[in-house]
């Protein structure tokens, strides 16, 4: 009995070993298939698919998010009770995730593109089940505790949104490589017409995206504004202990044009800088007063808050990864920092000409201030020596009398109010976080001539952003960044834009079409070939060592009788 062996062609094909083997578990060559992809294994690259796709947006929301991180950590504080940067494990996990999901879709892509079966490994399952359990959960967290944060993709989108369509755009036309191969190889009229409509509905989607993309910076330069005024939040924080007199010491040496701060009134009547309810996280009050470390700042007499010392926390806690840039003189400073009364910064802003803008917390009913909070706030204004036009007024108790004891106040609001109610009540200014005005709003009070300053600004990309939109000041924790943007980061004429969005997508239609009839051409020149050319071409078209041939052989199974 004689056995024919057929004639096999063996490959070092290690590329697409490498590919099938890390997505599928599949090293072997007789594990491989060109079959069609299960509707089961089809539903898998869809749910990897819709977690890259979340990812994504994850990924960029806390990209983004860094002008906020400090934000953040505060609210975690008040929910933990200690402080800990809680970005850095979001970010590490987030970066991981996304790393491993995107490599996972190129794998996917690659399989498309080389006509293999996708067999997404079970262990590969689990993986993303897990990152996109885990991203959800993290959006409805964040959804709860953070909701006003979303506001900052919409921003952002306004100084990335023209070179993200250009790199959205850029991907999409090399994915017409995989689009075209898959339409030319297949035979099905119905896949190719569904396959190619889903395409170049996506192409066109993103060919009109500039229609809807708005931003400030798309202007003509000539009309840009000056530069917006810098006003030290709490002082410089990234460089030395909030509301300390060398935080704002710092502050003045960057430039700024003001200081703001958070202002409590202590049981004998003295007004001080104090952000927090507490003074757990700001001041050693844990070690001097352990059995009232629990108690509202305002309920501490002034004689206890002077021995406290507010500047060692900054240098056990590092909020802000700053420390280790700091001279050991700095660091000294730093150290005997004790909690500031508002009188000592106003003297040193009157000193400097700088403004103040300070926001006022009125004591709980119980205590012994409660309603004289207004009195002592405007006899420490008096008794420091400070121009009345150099501090703005936050507080809207009583702001009737304050403007007749005091009427030259700069009368500031924190609240988002029309222009009529707000020349009515003789306010110049608004205090407003920087997502709860647009650029359109902006201009409209710049015309009413009420100035606006946005909080709190730390990234320079929101800096000119707001720049562009005709903002007079931002308050900002990192004005030594803000120091160093001496111009918008990007500035673009609208016809200027309109050429580079419309060349953009003139050159990736003509790169769709060149890739669509190269392939046409790629396949049919291979379906004039039957299955022994192929192989007898691709035998001759490879060295001897890229290629080995088994010759066929006679292979006796037994002796005959």
């Amino acid at each position: 009995m004689v056995k024919h062996q057929p004639l096999q062609v063996y490959e070092r094909q290690l590329c697409l070993s490498c590919i099938t083997g890390i997505y599928g578990c599949r090293w072997k060559r007789y594990q491989r298939s060109h079959d069609d992809t299960t509707k089961w294994e089809l539903l898998w690259s869809l749910i990897l698919l819709c977690t890259f796709c979340l990812l994504l947006v994850w990924f960029y929301f806390w990209w983004e998010a860094h002008n906020d991180y400090n934000e953040f950590n505060w609210f975690l504080y008040n929910r933990s009770g200690e402080w800990s940067d809680g970005t850095v494990p979001i970010m590490a996990t987030t970066a991981a995730g996304f790393t491993y999901i995107s490599f996972l879709m190129v794998l996917a892509l690659c399989h498309i593109a080389l006509g293999q079966q996708l067999n997404l490994h079970w262990l590969h399952k689990i993986g993303v089940t897990a990152a996109l359990l885990t991203t959800v959960a993290g959006v409805i967290s964040v959804n709860q505790t953070w909701g006003q944060e979303w506001d900052i993709v919409p921003i952002s989108l306004q100084a990335t949104g023209p070179f993200l369509h250009i790199g959205a755009l850029a991907a999409i036309t090399a994915l017409s490589w995989i689009v075209a191969g898959q339409v030319a190889r297949t035979e099905r009229t119905i896949f190719q017409v569904v396959v190619m409509v889903l395409y170049l509905s996506v192409l066109l989607g993103l060919y009109m995206v500039p229609i809807y993309i708005s931003s400030p910076c798309i202007m003509d330069p000539s009309t840009l504004k000056p530069r917006p005024d810098v006003i030290g939040h709490q002082g410089a924080p990234m460089l030395a202990p909030e509301n300390t007199l060398w935080s704002f010491q710092r502050a003045l040496q960057m430039n700024v044009t003001g200081l703001e701060t958070d202002v409590a009134v202590s049981m004998d009547g003295v007004p001080f800088l104090m952000h927090d309810l507490t003074l757990r996280r700001t001041t050693d009050v844990e070690k001097v007063f352990p059995d009232r470390q629990m108690d509202e700042a305002s309920f501490f007499n002034w004689t206890d808050l002077r021995q406290l010392n507010a500047g060692q926390w900054f240098l056990k806690n590092d909020p802000f990864w700053t420390v280790q840039t700091l001279s050991p003189h700095e660091k000294h400073l730093i150290g005997n920092q004790s909690v500031c009364t508002m009188k000592q910064l106003l003297r040193l802003a009157s000193y400097h000409n700088s403004t103040v803008v300070f926001r006022l917390r009125r004591p709980p009913p119980e205590h012994p201030r409660h309603h004289s909070w207004i009195n002592d706030t405007l006899q420490a204004v008096n008794q420091s020596g400070v121009p009345q036009s150099l501090v703005m007024w936050t507080p809207d108790e009583h702001r009737a009398q304050v403007r007749q004891l005091a009427p030259g106040l700069i009368q500031t609001s924190v609240e988002k109010l029309t222009r009529e109610s707000l020349h009515q009540h003789g306010i110049r200014r608004l205090l407003l976080r920087y997502n709860q005005a647009s650029a359109q709003e902006i201009r409209n009070y710049s015309e009413s001539q009420i100035n606006v300053t946005l909080h709190t600004v730390n990234e320079p990309w929101l800096y000119s952003v707001l720049w562009c939109s005709g903002v007079s000041s931002v308050s900002s924790e990192a004005p030594h960044i803000l120091k160093k943007v001496p111009y918008p980061i990007w500035l673009m004429r609208p016809d200027e834009y309109c050429l580079m969005w419309v060349s953009a997508d003139l050159i990736s239609f003509a790169v769709v079409i060149g890739i669509f009839i190269l392939q046409k051409y790629r396949m049919s020149g291979m379906r004039s070939y039957n299955p022994e050319q192929i192989m007898l071409s691709a035998a001759v078209s490879r060295s001897s060592r890229d290629i080995n041939v088994m010759k066929e052989k006679l292979i006796f199974a037994g002796q005959p009788h």
